[in-house]
C-alpha cells in the first residue's frame, strides 16, 4: 500500500520533479500559447529535476544511511550484503530507517543497562567474597600471633586457641568447597542421579539430623497436618537432601526460641510436587527477596546472626533445583517468618 511516510528515493525524486515540472510547463503554455513548448519544457524540467534530485538523495543522504546500517550491524559487508545495501536498502523510507535506528538505540541501551548491573553485581560479589575470607583469616592470624607471642607455653591457652584456629580453618575449607561446587554448577557440570523416593521420608531424615540444634532453641520440626500421605518424587536424592539441609539449617539459624519449623508437600498438577519449608523466625524484608539467591547476599540482620555460613547455600540450592528443570521461590514477612518452596517431578515408572 502506498504511504507518504515510506517513500523511496526514486519516489521522492519522481514526485518532487513532477511538482516542479507541472507549474513550469503551465507557465510556458500561458506565455507561448503552444502545447509543444509546454510538453517540451515539462519533459526537460521533469527529467532534469528527477535525475538531479535522485542523485542528491543517493549521493548525500542514502549513502550516509547505508553507513549507519553498516555501523549498526558492526560487520564488514560481504558481497551479498553490499547487494542488499545497493538495491534493497534504498527502498526503505526515512521513517523506516528512523524506526530501525531507534530500535537499535533501545537495544544498545538495554545492553548497557545489563552491563551496568553486571558490573555492580561483580563489585558486590568481590566485596562480599573479601568479607567472607577476611573474618576467618584475621581470626586465625590473631590466634597464631598470640601463640607465637608467648601463649604457646601455656597448655590451657594454646589448646583453646588451636581449637579456635582449627574451627576457622574448617570454615575456610567449607567456603572454598562451596565456591568450587557453585562454580561447577554454573558451568553445568552437575550430574544428577535421579531415582524415585518418598519426599516425606527424606524430610524426616533431615529433621532428625538437626534434632540437637533444634532442641537447643526449643524449636519443633514437623510435617504439616494433611501432608503426611507419602508422595513419591523423581530426583537426585542426595542433592535434594543438600537443599533441605540448607533450608532447615537456615530456619533454625534465623528462627525464634520455642518456634516451629513446618514442612508441607502438595501434588499440584499430577506432574509436580511442591515442597515448602516454613519457619516463624525473624523473616526477611520485601526489598531483599529478589536477591536472596545471589552468591554471598545477606541482609544486615542475617549477617549479624550468621557467623559461620559461607553465604552460598541458597545460591547452591537454586542451581540444584534449576538443574532438575524446576523452580525455587521464597515468601517472607519481616517479624513473621519465611517460607521457601521448590518443585520436583512426580514418580516415574
Amino acid at each position: 500500500m502506498f504511504s507518504v511516510k515510506n517513500l523511496s528515493p526514486k519516489q521522492i525524486a519522481f514526485f518532487t520533479a513532477l511538482v516542479l515540472a507541472i507549474p513550469e510547463s503551465i507557465l510556458v503554455y500561458i506565455a507561448e500559447k503552444s502545447w509543444v513548448w509546454a510538453v517540451g519544457s515539462f519533459l526537460i524540467i521533469f527529467t532534469g529535476s528527477y535525475f538531479l534530485i535522485f542523485f542528491m538523495l543517493e549521493r548525500f543522504i542514502y549513502r550516509k544511511i547505508k553507513l549507519i546500517y553498516k555501523f549498526i550491524n558492526k560487520t564488514k559487508a560481504t558481497r551479498r550484503e553490499e547487494t542488499f545495501y545497493k538495491y534493497v536498502l534504498p527502498q526503505k523510507g526515512i521513517d523506516e530507517v528512523r524506526e530501525d535506528v531507534e530500535a537499535w538505540a533501545e537495544a544498545n541501551e538495554q545492553e548497557l543497562e545489563l552491563l551496568r548491573k553486571n558490573e555492580q553485581f561483580r563489585k558486590e560479589f568481590l566485596q562480599n567474597l573479601s568479607h567472607e575470607f577476611k573474618t576467618p583469616v584475621f581470626a586465625i592470624q590473631g590466634y597464631v600471633d598470640t601463640l607465637l607471642g608467648g601463649a604457646l607455653g601455656n597448655p590451657e591457652v594454646n589448646r583453646k586457641f588451636l581449637e579456635k584456629t582449627a574451627k576457622n580453618v574448617d570454615r575456610l575449607t567449607h567456603l572454598l568447597n562451596d565456591l568450587d561446587e557453585i562454580s561447577r554448577l554454573e558451568r553445568g557440570e552437575l550430574v544428577l542421579n535421579r531415582e524415585n523416593f518418598i519426599i516425606q521420608d527424606l524430610v524426616r531424615d533431615v529433621f532428625e539430623s538437626f534434632a540437637v540444634k533444634a532442641d537447643v532453641m526449643g524449636i519443633q520440626c514437623l510435617i504439616k497436618k494433611g501432608c503426611e500421605a507419602p508422595l513419591s518424587v523423581y530426583a537426585d536424592k542426595e542433592k535434594i537432601r543438600q537443599v533441605l539441609n540448607n533450608l532447615v539449617g537456615n530456619s533454625i539459624k534465623y528462627g525464634k526460641i520455642n518456634g516451629v519449623i513446618t514442612s508441607s508437600m502438595y501434588n499440584t498438577d499430577g506432574r509436580h510436587i511442591l515442597i515448602e519449608i516454613t519457619d516463624d523466625g525473624i523473616g526477611i524484608g520485601e526489598k531483599h527477596l529478589p536477591r536472596l539467591f545471589e552468591r554471598f547476599y545477606r541482609t544486615e540482620e542475617g549477617r549479624s546472626i550468621d557467623v559461620s555460613g559461607s553465604g552460598l547455600g541458597l545460591a547452591i540450592c537454586k542451581h540444584i533445583i534449576e538443574a532438575h528443570g524446576q523452580t525455587i521461590h521464597v515468601r517472607s514477612t519481616a517479624g513473621l517468618g519465611t517460607t521457601v518452596g521448590f518443585t520436583l517431578d512426580t514418580r516415574r515408572d
